[in-house]
């Protein structure tokens, strides 16, 4: 940007340089170990635009995740790792949805995300949806480390704009990478690349068949295969949800949900959770 002053009868330019956007960043780690018979809180770390609460009282012991910034746009990077050693149960949640906002033209937000849960140790992953916003651009990576015993149950719910603005998305771009091994091997390996028009590759019956609202569900544990009945009741208890359940491995549970929006997504996502986590889905679910 340049300004003109005049100085007499001579001109002087001036080149006024403008700063580049504040960019966020924030790094959280929360871990759990049992302590006399109970699991109880470890290690917590947070820093940048990251925090975690703790919610009392809370069974098993639940870290929400709070992102002081509002929300992620371009060139933002968060970094979240959680863990259970031996034994030890934790859930982690958000305190609400995460917003991913319009972001600058090749700019893109980075949500890094690390799990470990050793030998009898169960950690649920319950963040509450993800909101893409027209102009967003963000890549998400889930890291998943299981002991040879551990177990996990892992939601991921994802908006496609907002419904009640009437939003659509024509320029938006979501990438998505989960992996989840088992004493180091890959049992589980999946990904989302959405960029573009997403309003319009949604209409496809290959992608969401217009689909506002879609989640991944995944249950690793010894018994899967008990729920799997239940699920397919329950997908077909709602009408208008297009929904399924398979049994990848006898302890490697798949759901994929489908909706009109999000409100029609947690009609299915909230009795199946609860069912998945014996009545113990963090409260801020059900506000």
């Amino acid at each position: 940007m340049h300004a003109i002053k005049g100085t007499g009868s001579i001109e002087r330019v001036e080149r006024i340089s403008t700063p580049a956007p504040q960019r966020a960043r924030g790094k959280a780690h929360v871990s759990a170990k049992v302590r006399d018979g109970v699991s109880v809180l470890k290690d917590l770390h947070q820093s940048g635009s990251m925090r975690v609460l703790f919610p009392r009282p809370a069974s098993p012991p639940t870290a929400m995740l709070l992102n002081t910034a509002g929300g992620v746009t371009g060139g933002d990077k968060f970094d979240i790792s959680v863990a259970a050693d031996a034994g030890a149960h934790l859930s982690v949640t958000t305190q609400a949805a995460e917003r991913i906002y319009r972001a600058t033209h090749g700019s893109c937000g980075a949500l890094l995300n690390e799990i470990r849960v050793e030998d009898g140790a169960r950690l649920n992953w319950l963040p509450q949806e993800t909101i893409l916003f027209e102009g967003s651009h963000v890549s998400r990576r889930l890291s998943v480390d299981l002991a040879e015993t551990a177990q996990t149950l892992i939601v991921e719910p994802l908006v496609f704009g907002r419904a009640a603005h009437g939003e659509i998305l024509r320029d938006a771009t979501f990438r998505e990478h989960v992996r989840i091994r088992r004493s180091g091997r890959v049992i589980y390996a999946d990904g989302i690349h959405l960029t573009g028009d997403i309003a319009a590759q949604m209409q496809g019956a290959a992608y969401g068949n217009g689909a506002g609202a879609m989640a991944t569900l995944i249950l690793v544990a010894p018994n899967a295969d008990r729920h799997v009945a239940t699920i397919r009741e329950r997908c077909a208890e709602i009408l208008g949800i297009r929904a399924g359940c398979s049994l990848l491995a006898q302890d490697l549970l798949l759901m994929r949900v489908l909706a009109h929006d999000s409100f029609e997504m947690r009609r299915l996502l909230l009795p199946v959770l609860d069912d998945l986590t014996g009545g113990t889905l963090p409260t801020c679910w059900r506000l």
